[in-house]
């Protein structure tokens, strides 16, 4: 306020602006101060406040960003004016004016769960929360209802061990979330500049070779992060998981922060027993896998070093560029060992360092491991992997797999980043029952080794993003290859629609990429190929051989590729990905090209 006014004008002056204000407030409409941009109470710009609270933290962040002389991002503007979890009336209000968002507020929904999907779906996508991937039928069957009732009959597993509920009215995005946190699903901060859905061994607490059970500290990490609000609103998404050592990998390497089990013998620098390795930097559709640290955790340590790991990605993440906006960028820029120092100051005790080689090694992973029927470590019992089509499931088949776990197992339904699902707790004399049971809604359980490791992201059918329709082209060349080549080992294709890489081609034995092609004077949808990718102990980027295949030649393109490796392999110990790494690319091209390719 103007120093011109007296002590009594002031007072009244802020006890009129006051009383305005809760009208204002009241009436759904912005205070006085935040409509000149001013921060609460101090009549001054929210750069020059002091915040407190759980948003101080990015706040402060903000601040030091323009005090570089930098500019933030629309997004950090947006996030800056009003922190997107204090929008839901908002959210109510479109709803009520049966209406999709716009501008700001495509990116505020999100933290509710809602992705409007324009122009590739005139609706809302939902994307769920599952610690772990794990949930009951029930839970399943309720996912059903909502789909069938407010989306489009369907329902997609993910590659975050997650479901997505897609083709939502504008009229019923609160309906969906609201519904789903009545049988106790949490869509909260499920996608944007938040931490996604944290994953973990999909046979945790039932694999005869894991480590450790994961499924509590998945479950401690997902409510850590519902329950702490400054672990919403970083500078972009984050990713979190638990491997428990066991026979399916938790594809950690590929997270922001993997945490890996490993087992310590006696005689060393610690007690002997289980732990984990801190990794970190993981982003595998920038060609980058999460780094050992060096250091060795008790199960008890991992959410707290979690969240501290979180917390310096807050104070110290490019608020400036989208595209640099992740963790490995901070780690490039700083290098890993100052982020674990910097971690190491929030933290209430020091960090145990603890050399690699002096763990003993991981268990080994099964490629096809979720796939099948497989004993549990509960003597007499068995868990059986449904292959889903790239993971799209239809509501009659969400039902009957809820009815199956139900009526043969736990009631326990358990998401992979395959995008497939196990029913688990199955007594032995059940088992054939539960596999005439997959069959009869017209799903298998014993896939082939083309279609048992099949991955697909959206596509353009459900991606702005995206380049092809990739689940439509993914299952093209399962039902081309599978009559055609029988393979003696695991294969895992992986699709993907754009750079993004949300189907991790980088990682595949054979990944496609999206893009355009020309054909004539026309533009068609069609695909980079890359061959040798890999994860865990078999860590690898795959490498491009084939450019700018036309959709429709692809798999004719991978029935070459695949015909290629069978006869020229060392022998059938070699699997494809043994056989594509022992060669180099100029020789994989002579043996894949065909006139009608453009190589690169």
């Amino acid at each position: 306020m103007s120093d011109e006014f007296t002590d009594d004008q002031k007072q009244y002056l802020q006890g009129f602006a006051s009383g305005a204000d809760v009208t204002r407030t009241v009436r759904g409409l912005p205070t006085f101060a935040a409509t000149l941009g001013l921060a609460p109470g101090t009549g001054k710009p929210p750069g020059d406040a002091v915040p407190t609270g759980p948003d101080a933290v990015h706040i402060l962040a903000q601040n030091r960003t323009i005090a570089e002389g930098k500019k933030l991002t629309p997004q950090e503007e947006a996030k800056r004016k009003r922190h997107p979890l204090d929008m839901w009336d908002d959210l109510v209000k479109h709803a009520a004016e049966d209406r999709f968002p716009k501008g700001d507020d495509v990116l505020a929904f999100k933290y509710q769960g809602l992705f409007y999907v324009a122009p590739a779906q005139d609706s809302y996508m939902c994307r769920l929360r599952m610690p772990g991937g794990i949930l009951t039928a029930h839970q399943f069957r309720g996912v059903a209802e909502v789909a069938d009732r407010w989306g489009g009959g369907y329902a997609d597993v993910t590659t975050r061990a997650n479901l997505q509920i897609r083709e939502i009215p504008a009229a019923h995005g609160p309906d969906v979330v609201t519904a789903l946190q009545d049988i106790g699903i949490v869509t909260r901060g499920s996608g944007a500049d938040n931490i996604r859905n944290v994953t973990g061994s999909p046979t945790a607490g039932i694999d005869p070779h894991e480590l450790i059970d994961t499924r509590p500290l998945a479950r401690a990490m997902h409510h850590h992060i519902l329950n702490h609000r400054e672990m919403y609103g970083l500078p972009r998404k984050f990713n979190i998981a638990f491997d428990g050592g066991g026979a399916i990998s938790a594809l950690e390497d590929t997270n922001d922060i993997g945490f890996t089990a490993v087992r310590v013998g006696e005689g060393k620098a610690v007690p002997a027993g289980v732990y984990f390795r801190l990794q970190l930097g993981g982003i595998s559709g920038h060609k980058d896998f999460a780094k050992d640290e060096g250091v060795l955790l008790t199960p008890e340590q991992c959410v707290t070093v979690a969240n501290a790991v979180v917390r310096v990605f807050i104070e110290n993440g490019d608020r400036t560029d989208r595209k640099k906006a992740r963790l490995k960028y901070v780690l490039d820029r700083w290098g890993h060992e100052k982020y674990v120092a910097e971690t190491e100051k929030l933290l209430p005790f020091k960090l145990t360092r603890f050399p690699l080689a002096e763990c003993e090694p991981r268990p080994p992973v099964q490629k096809h491991g979720h796939l099948g029927v497989h004993p549990q470590r509960q003597p007499g019992v068995f868990y059986v992997g449904v292959l889903l089509p790239v993971g799209r499931l239809t509501t009659d088949q969400v039902r009957g797999l809820a009815d199956l776990a139900d009526k043969y197992g736990s009631g326990t339904i358990r998401l992979t980043v395959w995008q497939n699902l196990l029913i688990s707790d199955i007594a032995g004399e059940d088992v054939p029952a539960v596999q005439a049971g997959i069959e009869a809604l017209g799903l298998h359980w014993d896939a082939s080794n083309v279609r048992g490791a099949l991955v697909a992201c959206t596509g353009n059918a459900g991606c702005k993003f995206a380049a092809a329709n990739t689940k439509k082209h993914a299952l093209a060349i399962a039902d081309y290859l599978e009559p055609r080549l029988t393979l003696d080992h695991p294969l895992n294709v992986h699709v993907t629609g754009c750079p993004n890489s949300c189907a991790q081609h980088y990682l595949g034995d054979i990944g496609l990429l999206g893009t355009g092609v020309e054909v004539g004077d026309e533009m068609v949808e069609g695909y980079h190929v890359f061959v040798g990718g890999g994860y865990g102990d078999d860590q690898d980027i795959g490498r491009e051989v084939l450019r700018s295949v036309p959709a429709t030649e692809v798999p004719a393109a991978i029935e070459r590729m695949l015909r290629a490796y069978l006869e020229h392999r060392d022998g059938p110990d070699d699997s494809f990905t043994d056989f594509v790494r022992k060669h180099p690319t100029a020789e994989l091209k002579a043996w894949f090209e065909q006139p009608q390719l453009a190589l690169v």
